[in-house]
């Protein structure tokens, strides 16, 4: 329960840009799943660079406050 309004504004922020609903941008089951991935992996990104994600010495960490 700790973690799941983080995924639900994920989802929330995909579903609605700009107050109007997402409209799929292909046609097809398997374009729209690789298209939904990828938009979710770059949420999660930012998400995470926003929180001090570094890479240092050729590896990442989170930075702590």
């Amino acid at each position: 329960m700790r973690h799941r309004p983080n995924v639900e504004r994920v989802i929330s922020q995909l579903a609605g840009r700009g107050g109007r609903r997402l409209k799929l941008r292909y046609q097809g089951t398997a374009n729209n799943h690789a298209w939904l991935k990828r938009s979710t992996a770059a949420l999660n990104l930012r998400n995470l660079i926003n929180r001090g994600l570094t890479r240092t010495a050729g590896t990442w960490a989170l930075t702590t406050a």
